[in-house]
């Protein structure tokens, strides 16, 4: 179980610069530059994306290993945003952070 949150966990670090990277780095370059770059970054991603829901399926269920996608997805995002893309963390930040908890805790709580 470890194995997938580490492999989801490095596929969306390529994931989030492949999508939001350009908007800093390459900001003056020309569209397609930034299409090639972003789908070769977006390549990398896949490489750890596909192995992690492969493994993770043997763990979770469906729903289980999308909600962990989207905390993970969200965690690596704040530190994106903060600490690459300089912005600042707000109050919403938080509040997202505890309505993702809920959602996690809801998806891998037992109730049926």
């Amino acid at each position: 179980m470890l194995k997938t949150a580490l492999l989801l966990t490095v596929s969306n670090i390529f994931m989030t610069f492949a999508w939001y990277g350009h908007l800093k780095d390459l900001k003056t370059a020309p569209l397609w530059i930034a299409i090639i770059l972003s789908w070769l970054i977006a390549l990398l991603e896949y490489c750890f994306q596909v192995p992690a829901n492969r493994l993770g399926i043997q763990y979770f269920n469906l729903p289980q290993l999308k909600v962990l996608q989207e905390v993970i997805t969200m965690l690596v995002f704040a530190g994106f945003s903060t600490l690459y893309m300089k912005v600042p963390v707000t109050r919403n930040y938080f509040l997202a952070a505890m309505l993702l908890a809920g959602a996690a805790y809801l998806i891998f709580s037992d109730r049926r």
